[in-house]
């Protein structure tokens, strides 16, 4: 009986990661108690898969920071990193988090941004719901720049919220006929973990929309069937199918999938003075000593995620946004190899080698059923990002020492002019030739490394 308590005990901290009723202090103390365990967890064995563009519960994700870091052990990633919209309210727990597990980690964070005075301005860029409006994303903040970053990002979220407000009200208009109303205080605010520093999406909107049809609607079938009249749109055989057969902890998410891919356009609102200008952008994070980065969307076909219609985004005017970024003195460009044909990433990717522009790569990850791992990361045409991202990390060990160190800052250039001397040089900082020349090899890079191992740091 004795084996028996111990696994219940397990299952039990297991499930606490991922409570957000508790502190983030709280559920650490039961990372740690899985930490001890870990022989006990069944575990895809580590091999050649990483991710930096995670989204836990400090922006909309059905992942702690905590939990985040586990399920990315769990599913074999060997490095991973959080992604959250207008926060930075998850990356200590999700440090700490990774020194527990002994998984290296990269810290960022994105937003939207309009490019009013560039070339771009009056464009559909990667944002399917603005024109004039990017989503930029700010990849290896150092950790002493955590607190500079939320002093910003705190004026974003509060302009954010009185749009969400008017939103809500826009939903309710639409919905108030059917007796379902969106109250921003009472039904949206609870979802998310802005009384911590999280923001608060239109998807977290959604949800709450999702959680109030649930609710009236017991029966699937009838849900599904207030979703195409709320929407305008049939679900088609294949989407009905989908929702009817959902496994409960999938059910909602998919639901809200459905709702962000055709009701967004009905009660969006502009972004406009949360925004801060794209050259204000780079601006920030030259003095946090982070790197600048651009997301490639480009035109969708069928959506990987399931919320967003097939449209056409950068591909027309591929050049001239390379030119804007060289303007506006970006680092860097972000993609994620599952979203993009294979024609599409060559074409980028070769404008990223002749403008000499830092690739990086992450799975966008916000909803249960997604995969934490990359498969196209297998292929030999994108492994040079599985070496950038351990650059990446690299950076991010440096700069947290000295911003001096970082990457891009002008120190660093002056004594490394080569984009590809200062990846070589940041990879193996962050444990590139350890991870990969011994693929067994799961020691803790990221906090025990006083000599840096086979790197050094810039003097």
């Amino acid at each position: 009986m004795k084996g028996w308590y111990s696994k219940m005990d397990l299952q039990m901290h297991i499930a606490a990661i991922s409570r957000t009723d508790i502190s983030a202090a709280e559920r650490l103390e039961s990372l740690r108690v899985i930490a001890a365990h870990t022989a006990e967890i069944e575990r895809t064995e580590p091999g050649i898969f990483v991710n930096n563009h995670i989204h836990t519960c400090y922006s909309f994700s059905p992942y702690t920071p905590t939990s985040a870091v586990f399920y990315a052990w769990k599913a074999g990633l060997r490095t991973a990193g959080i992604m959250d919209h207008d926060s930075v309210g998850g990356m200590r727990e999700f440090i700490e988090a990774g020194k527990i597990m002994g998984m290296p980690i990269t810290c960022g964070f994105e937003c939207r941004v309009n490019v009013k005075g560039t070339a771009l301005e009056g464009k559909k860029i990667n944002n399917p719901d603005q024109k004039s409006c990017a989503y930029l994303a700010m990849h290896g903040i150092p950790h002493q720049s955590i607190e500079k970053a939320e002093a910003i990002l705190s004026g974003i979220r509060a302009k954010r919220n009185e749009r969400n407000r008017k939103m809500c009200a826009r939903i309710s208009e639409m919905t108030a006929s059917a007796g379902i109303t969106l109250d921003f205080d009472a039904d949206v605010y609870p979802l998310s973990m802005a009384r911590e520093g999280g923001s608060i999406t239109e998807r977290h909107i959604l949800f709450a929309l999702t959680k109030k049809i649930t609710s009236r609607y017991s029966d699937r079938a009838m849900a599904c069937d207030f979703v195409e009249t709320l929407t305008g749109k049939p679900l088609g055989e294949k989407t009905r199918a989908k929702l009817l057969d959902a496994p409960d902890n999938f059910y909602e998410y998919d639901i809200l999938g459905v709702l962000k891919g055709h009701m967004v356009e009905r009660f969006y609102i502009d972004a406009d003075e949360e925004c801060m200008n794209i050259r204000e952008f780079t601006a920030l994070a030259h003095e946090l000593g982070a790197i600048s980065a651009y997301a490639y969307l480009g035109d969708v076909g069928e959506s990987p995620t399931g919320d967003k219609k097939a449209q056409k985004f950068e591909d027309d005017y591929l050049p001239e946004l390379f030119d804007t970024l060289a303007d506006c003195q970006f680092s860097a460009e972000t993609y994620m190899p599952t979203r993009n044909t294979k024609e599409q990433l060559a074409r980028l990717m070769g404008m990223c080698h002749d403008r000499d522009l830092f690739e990086i790569s992450g799975e966008d990850i916000n909803s249960p059923r997604q995969s934490f791992i990359c498969p196209a990361l297998a292929d030999p045409a994108y492994a040079h990002l599985r070496k950038t991202t351990y650059a990446l990390i690299g950076h991010e060990i440096a700069a947290s020492k000295n911003l001096a160190d970082s990457m891009f800052s002008a120190e660093t250039k002056a004594k490394m002019p080569s984009l590809a001397e200062r990846i070589e040089h940041y990879a193996r900082i962050g444990g590139w030739a350890d991870r990969f020349l011994n693929p067994h090899c799961f020691i803790n890079l990221h906090f025990t490394r006083n000599s840096f191992r086979k790197g050094q740091i810039l003097s």
